[in-house]
């Protein structure tokens, strides 16, 4: 099980969860933030912290974003398991679903 980032992230990207997340598993693309699935030891210390309640357990993701868990998955699959976002750097992609989203206003 892993924590998942939804639609209120999407251009936000605030940032606050990753200064709280011990494990370092939480990826900056484009637009949005993304838990790397196998890296997220399910703590939670990531989700009180956002300030627009975008970050919700595996199992409690709203159904009107449901298929952000699939994108939280799908933005790993060229990068794989890098070992930790802070190395890496914030990346020039996002999930395709999320890139093709109009502009959001926070």
């Amino acid at each position: 099980m892993t924590y998942v980032i939804a639609q209120p992230c999407v251009d936000l990207k605030d940032k606050a969860c990753v200064d709280e997340c011990p494990v370092d598993c939480i990826y900056e693309g484009k637009r949005s933030l993304y838990i790397h699935p196998e890296e997220c030891v399910d703590c939670g210390a990531c989700e009180p912290v956002c300030p627009v309640e975008a970050i919700f357990y595996e199992d409690d993701v709203p159904e009107e974003w449901s298929d952000y868990y699939r994108a939280n998955v799908d933005f790993f699959k060229t990068i794989g398991s890098p070992g930790g976002a802070q190395a890496l750097g914030p990346l020039d992609f996002d999930d395709p679903m999320i890139a093709a989203l109009p502009p959001q206003q926070h």
